[in-house]
């Protein structure tokens, strides 16, 4: 290809295909988290049998969190590696890395089976999923940001998270025809692999996906790519960004981790709703996931960022107790939808609007490194510690409610983020060049 040709902005519709080659990773990515989350309970008695069901699930949550902190070191170390060697080709490593992990879950033998070598294989299996996604959702967001049209960057890079609900809409098909086809004791000893073998299957397809992604223009069009060190002394010089960066992503990390890997535990569990309601419920939150970003995108490119992420993280802290001590007052499956639907909402316009920020205010020449370590941060320590302390702070409070001012707190991160980032009206933080040796 040559270098004019490389410079000028691709079509509209190899940019279509472009968005569905780079997505399709996010699919492996979530459906694979989500399946962990929903199944929690059966992973929990295959791989941490115990005989108080909460420390079992805890443990199993545990290891989903424990997975989660390896995103910070992914994001650094991969986010490296793409600043400096491409989008394209980061973006094929991330995959390769994911599928391991999911694969080691799918065929990993149980705890009766092979004992202790059980819980640590399924950790090992956890801690490379880990790692790769640090960077996924950086990786992808960039690319996707690079090749938006000009003032469109907020609706391109909200297919990122828009992708991710496919996943959970299918994983939530999946799980509903098993709980309707196989006796629930079925499900729970085996039943619950099938559908992460469905995942093991579609592998292929999406490298094949990715292996024929295009590199964007904008890194393209870069007269120097930072060396390693480069990155990594760049990402230190501009901590701040990065902290707040991750402060503006914790709202999305810990709502779309409530809405979607633990309702279906929420349901079944604490409000004693049928495992049918619950997956139900979170399939319809996975179709307006789907629709509520591109609008949150498109509105903050129409509006600006600043007032859709304030707005919203204000509606959070105001009405996430009080919606969800109305829904376990008396649990019903309309009352259910209601509350996740409100909570869509908030996760959808929120994300949409979120990536398009974080792209902007991270520094260009290590924006993926940046990026993705601002949201690995905000996804290891808060997001997917979400099942884990909704559980403990039920098991620890008596209240069914209580997960409610998890999600009041991190609101109330992501409002003094994003005052503090858009003073008067318009960016106010800037990137920071290291100092010279």
């Amino acid at each position: 290809m040559s270098s004019t040709s490389a410079a000028q902005p691709a079509t509209i519709q190899s940019r279509i295909g472009a968005i569905l080659r780079a997505t399709s990773g996010n699919f492996l990515e979530q459906f694979d988290f989500f399946l962990f989350g929903f199944y929690a309970a059966a992973i929990g008695k295959a791989f941490f049998p115990s005989t108080d069901e909460t420390a079992s699930l805890l443990n199993t949550f545990g290891v989903f969190w424990l997975g989660a902190l390896m995103r910070p070191v992914g994001a650094i170390v991969l986010g490296a590696y793409i600043d400096k060697i491409g989008r394209r080709q980061g973006l094929i490593v991330t995959l390769a890395i994911m599928a391991a992990g999911t694969v080691v879950i799918a065929f990993c033998p149980t705890y009766e089976t092979i004992g202790v070598a059980a819980p640590i294989i399924v950790l090992l299996g956890r801690l490379l999923q880990g790692f790769s996604a640090g960077v996924e959702l950086g990786g992808v967001s960039v690319y996707l940001s690079e090749i938006a049209t000009p003032g469109n960057r907020g609706f391109y890079t909200s297919f990122q998270s828009s992708s991710q609900q496919v996943a959970i809409f299918v994983a939530s098909i999946l799980g509903f025809l098993l709980s309707e086809t196989m006796p629930a004791a079925t499900v729970t000893a085996w039943g619950w692999r099938i559908p992460f073998f469905v995942g093991c299957l579609i592998i292929p397809l999406i490298f094949f996906l990715r292996r024929t992604l295009e590199e964007t223009p904008a890194f393209l069009a870069m007269k120097k790519h930072p060396t390693t060190s480069e990155v990594f002394a760049s990402a230190l010089a501009n901590w701040r960004i990065v902290l707040l960066g991750m402060m503006i992503a914790i709202l999305t990390t810990t709502t779309f981790y409530f809405v979607t890997v633990y309702t279906p535990t929420f349901g079944k569990t604490v409000l004693k709703l049928s495992t049918a309601d619950a997956l139900l419920v979170t399939l319809l939150v996975a179709v307006t996931n789907f629709i509520w970003n591109p609008v949150g995108g498109a509105l903050s490119d129409k509006i600006g960022r600043k007032p859709v992420l304030i707005g919203i993280a204000t509606l959070s802290l105001l009405t996430a107790y009080p919606a969800l001590s109305w829904l376990v007052s008396a649990p019903t499956f309309g009352k259910m939808l209601a509350v996740e639907m409100m909570f869509s909402f908030y996760f959808g316009m929120y994300s949409g609007t979120m990536l398009g920020a974080l792209v902007e205010i991270v520094p260009a020449h290590v924006r993926t490194t940046c990026f993705s370590l601002a949201f690995a941060l905000a996804a290891a320590l808060f997001g997917t510690f979400t099942p884990f302390a909704a559980t403990w702070l039920i098991e620890k409070t008596g209240d069914k409610a209580s997960p409610g001012f998890w999600l009041m707190f991190a609101a109330v991160l992501g409002i003094i983020a994003a005052l503090t980032v858009y003073r008067g009206g318009r960016q106010a933080v800037a990137a920071r060049e290291p100092a010279a040796a």
